[in-house]
């Protein structure tokens, strides 16, 4: 299906052509986006072309806006009161280029209609990893996995432990995550535009945040959970999604059903090994038995020194973990 349009309007050149490059270079919006510093050439572009989403400079009249005809529009500000009248939302121009479209994103769903629509008819790989056992290295391997796969393809992780700690980890403050995304789809269904309100970028990771409350986990089934993911695969641009089961619980095999690939971390303690064969037993007992079968157990290297908050990513990448994953992937078909 084509990408609808965003236009976006700016006096600034090179401000137009960041912030476009950012977009398109991204694509996880679904929009195509043209850049215009000129006013009468976004007019004559508007006569011949549909403009889904209008991103105007607040100089511009409210008058002219009128005369684009686009379907929404929303007020580029760079600090300054909106034009009189309060007719259309704005965001402040010169924040953080993700930042600024979570924001697009979240009035676009705000507006009537049905923004809705897929934007990709082939579905991306579903990759569970998950552990009944806890200190397995399960956070830090998923994302090892994920920034290395998103050197080459377009990778979402998706975190759902009850208290991840990401936001002191990662040093971000998220106004929106999967608890937002949860409470949506059960409201409305997914809509990929409502992802985009939510994703985030870590290195070259796109990650939506884990629930902002535990609460919030223990009300979702394992079947609406592998709904959301199947639909987040079916439908959006990723290439690849992470799932970061954590502390899921018995529910994560519905989850993992719905998964190409499953990783599972173990230890080789008595108690660790009890978990697992306790975790194997209800799969069978649950009607999971072909399950048990796709997992691949691995065992990630641990070091004394891994997990200073200070490098963490680097830590990832070039420690002994990230060159145990390199050699992993080049190990799957």
């Amino acid at each position: 299906m084509a990408k609808r349009v965003m236009a976006v309007y700016d006096t600034d050149p090179l401000y137009t052509e960041r912030f476009t490059d950012f977009v398109n270079q991204k694509e996880q919006v679904g929009f195509s986006v043209m850049a215009f510093t000129a006013l009468e050439r976004l007019k004559a572009y508007g006569e011949d072309h549909k403009i889904e989403l209008l991103l105007i400079s607040s100089s511009v009249s409210r008058e002219d806006i009128e005369k684009i005809a686009a379907a929404v529009v929303i007020i580029l500000t760079d600090g300054e009161s909106v034009p009189p009248g309060g007719q259309y939302p704005s965001v402040y121009k010169y924040q953080a280029a993700d930042s600024l479209m979570r924001e697009v994103m979240n009035y676009y769903c705000d507006e009537p209609g049905d923004p809705g629509y897929s934007m990709v008819s082939k579905t991306g790989r579903i990759i569970g990893v998950y552990s009944p056992i806890n200190r397995c290295l399960k956070t830090s391997f998923a994302l090892t996995m994920g920034q290395l796969l998103a050197r080459d393809l377009k990778v979402l992780y998706l975190n759902f432990e009850d208290c991840s700690g990401f936001q002191r980890l990662i040093g971000e403050e998220y106004k929106g995550g999967l608890s937002d995304l949860l409470y949506y789809y059960s409201q409305e269904g997914f809509r990929w535009v409502r992802l985009g309100s939510v994703v985030y970028t870590w290195g070259e990771l796109d990650y939506v945040p884990p629930v902002q409350y535990p609460e919030d986990l223990c009300q979702v089934t394992g079947q609406v959970m592998a709904e959301l993911v199947a639909h987040i695969a079916m439908e959006s641009v990723y290439e690849s999604i992470i799932l970061d089961l954590g502390q899921f619980g018995k529910k994560a095999s519905e989850v993992l059903e719905i998964c190409d690939a499953v990783y599972m971390p173990v230890k080789e303690d008595c108690v660790s090994a009890a978990k697992i064969e306790e975790f194997e037993e209800y799969l069978v007992s649950s009607g999971h038995e072909s399950l048990k079968n796709r997992i691949q157990k691995i065992k990630p290297p641990y070091h004394c020194s891994f997990g200073r908050k200070d490098n963490y990513l680097e830590q990832l990448l070039w420690g002994e973990l990230g060159d145990y994953t390199r050699q992993l992937l080049r190990k799957q078909p």
